[in-house]
């Protein structure tokens, strides 16, 4: 097998179409080429060159050979590069928008850093759509958004959306058998600071009645805990209290569909070396969780 070192040569004097001008281009001297591509030719058993003393000419195992070893050297270029890669851990500050929803992606998030160490993440939460060119943005991960060919776009698992109370407040006005029974409970909604709308309750499509609004998962979680009523909440953001009990999810709520999560980047500029390990790191994580 002939060394890559020798093919590049070959392909230097094929693309120069003389010794001498390979050799300017390698920086060394037209009869040193001359003993390298004798090599190669020796080594393969054929002649890759016509020789005469006006030019040179590829044979037909030349041609061959040149295109062969010109995607050899690419590959080990690119093989080259992504060790290289490997073997330095990027760093820097990674800025994500992320939407107000409290525990969404903290586990991969956290996993992330501990594989890379020297990336500082910078998490701004707002459901206002930032645009990520303009203000600096990294990446963004929105709620159900498509993107607008300005971006690229990863589906990711997404949650589910749980219609939930406490036990004290069950205790106190019993437990809705049907979603219409919803219209005869203290219900606690949220409205998006962004469109100033009503959040829509899943398994109901009519306008449900308000004990209470606000515009914080927080704040509705502390409220529903407190038994103030019946809350419809990302399933993230209350892992500890379904485990607990202190909530328990209603109407087989927790068999719905999942809200769907988009990670979002600019595909109008290249990839930095810390997104680009982020989005790789993202898209094993959807793997797993899709497989």
């Amino acid at each position: 097998m002939a060394s890559l070192s020798d093919l590049s040569v070959f392909i230097a004097v094929a693309e120069q179409g003389s010794f001498v001008g390979a050799g300017r281009l390698l920086g060394v001297s037209a009869s040193a080429v001359g003993k390298r591509i004798s090599r190669l030719e020796g080594e393969m058993g054929m002649r890759l060159l016509q020789r005469s003393t006006r030019a040179l000419a590829l044979t037909a195992e030349g041609e061959t050979v040149l295109r062969r070893g010109r995607s050899m050297l690419a590959e080990a270029e690119a093989m080259r590069a992504e060790l290289e890669r490997a073997s330095r851990l990027p760093g820097g500050v990674l800025r994500l928008s992320l939407p107000p929803i409290g525990g969404v992606l903290i586990e991969p998030l956290a996993a992330f850093q501990l594989r890379y160490p020297d990336i500082a993440l910078e998490l701004d939460y707002s459901e206002r759509n930032v645009d990520l060119i303009e203000e600096g943005f990294d990446a963004a991960i929105r709620v159900g958004e498509e993107d607008d060919g300005k971006l690229r776009s990863l589906l990711l698992p997404g949650f589910r959306r749980l219609i939930v109370a406490a036990p004290s407040y069950l205790a106190r006005y019993g437990c809705p058998a049907h979603p219409e029974q919803l219209a005869q409970h203290r219900l606690i909604h949220y409205r998006s600071p962004n469109s100033g709308k009503l959040e829509s309750w899943p398994l109901v499509d009519e306008d449900l009645p308000r004990a209470l609004v606000c515009n914080s998962v927080h704040a509705r979680l502390e409220f529903v805990l407190q038994g103030q009523g019946i809350a419809c909440l990302p399933d993230v953001s209350i892992r500890r209290e379904l485990d607990a009990g202190s909530l328990l999810p209603l109407l087989r709520s927790e068999e719905g569909e999942r809200a769907p999560l988009r990670l979002l980047w600019p595909s109008s500029r290249g990839v930095s070396a810390r997104l680009a390990v982020f989005l790789d790191f993202m898209r094993q994580q959807a793997a797993s969780v899709c497989a």
